[in-house]
């Protein structure tokens, strides 16, 4: 089978990463890296044994499949030459700046027959493997994602920054639309939102309360999920799930059993990464479609516009 040759437009704090996996992965060629300071383009393909680009245009039509990795108001710019072009296509979340523009992508990709895949990395997160099938009709939720102040990704809110992540776990799991949704944000550290509440109500009758922070003192990345017959926590940082049921015993009280379950731990980034190649050489949707980004962005964007 010949190596899927793939590039990575973007190198810096993620995409780095995108690169060291790839180079890494059994059937691809990391084939360029492209980024618009030369220095940095060149030191990422000189650590990894491949050509370095300032252009993305460049390679357009001479690689099979791309990750897109850089500022998100660039994404689409970047990734809709190579779904024109008839190459696979990951870009990192959020999916575009705007719904317009996302919908322009995923358009184009449907049309093209591409495969196009979106960047929301804890999905691939192992504790989120296991414990989404255990998941059924809940009806209530509760989700923190906190972190220290970051010195990238100020140029959009913590919405679109951290939450999103969540609020693509909470399409996945509810499977049910949004009917109603309460919102509270603050600018603190920043001209753009930092700290964001939201309140959830689908029209399954489940309720969701989501706090996303950039300004915490601790990092904490906690999704809690309670339904008729279970409790099921993860803990996405450590990669670490529990679940409780009420079980029935005989001649008794019911007694409440359960706890920690076994996750067999990895890198959240490099499953992605192995789902997307397999999509990309199989021709088959990703795990994480466009379309599945764009209903994410959509959510955010319906939050963002009660701030």
């Amino acid at each position: 089978m010949n190596a899927l040759r793939v590039a990575v437009v973007g190198v810096g704090y993620l995409g780095q990463h995108h690169a060291r996996l790839l180079a890494a992965m059994d059937g691809v060629e990391l084939a360029a890296v492209v980024d618009i300071k030369p220095e940095r383009a060149r030191a990422i393909a000189d650590a990894y044994g491949t050509a370095a680009f300032t252009d993305a245009a460049a390679i357009v039509g001479r690689v099979d499949a791309v990750s897109v990795a850089t500022p998100t108001a660039t994404h689409v710019e970047i990734a809709l030459p190579f779904v024109q072009a008839g190459a696979a296509v990951l870009v990192e979340k959020p999916l575009a700046a705007g719904l317009a523009e996302a919908d322009a992508l995923v358009d184009a990709a449907e049309a093209r027959g591409t495969v196009l895949a979106t960047g929301h990395t804890e999905r691939f997160n192992p504790a989120v493997s296991v414990a989404l099938p255990l998941v059924s009709d809940p009806r209530f939720i509760e989700i923190h994602r906190l972190g220290t102040f970051p010195d990238r990704s100020l140029d959009i809110d913590v919405i679109f920054d951290l939450m999103i992540h969540d609020l693509d776990l909470l399409l996945a799991a509810v499977r049910s639309p949004v009917a109603m949704i309460e919102a509270v944000g603050v600018n603190v550290l920043t001209p753009r939102v930092d700290i964001a509440n939201a309140r959830l109500r689908f029209e399954s009758g489940c309720i969701a309360n989501v706090t996303a922070s950039r300004i915490s003192r601790d990092r904490v990345r906690k999704a809690r999920f309670f339904q008729h017959d279970a409790y099921i926590s993860i803990d996405y940082a450590d990669q670490e799930v529990e679940i409780y049921r009420l079980v029935p015993q005989d001649g008794g009280r019911p007694a409440i059993q359960g706890g920690r379950l076994d996750v067999a731990k990895d890198e959240p980034l490099r499953r992605e990464l192995m789902d997307f190649v397999e999509a990309a050489r199989r021709r088959r949707p990703p795990a994480v479609t466009g379309r599945d980004g764009r209903e994410a962005l959509e959510l955010a964007t319906r939050i963002a516009e009660l701030l």
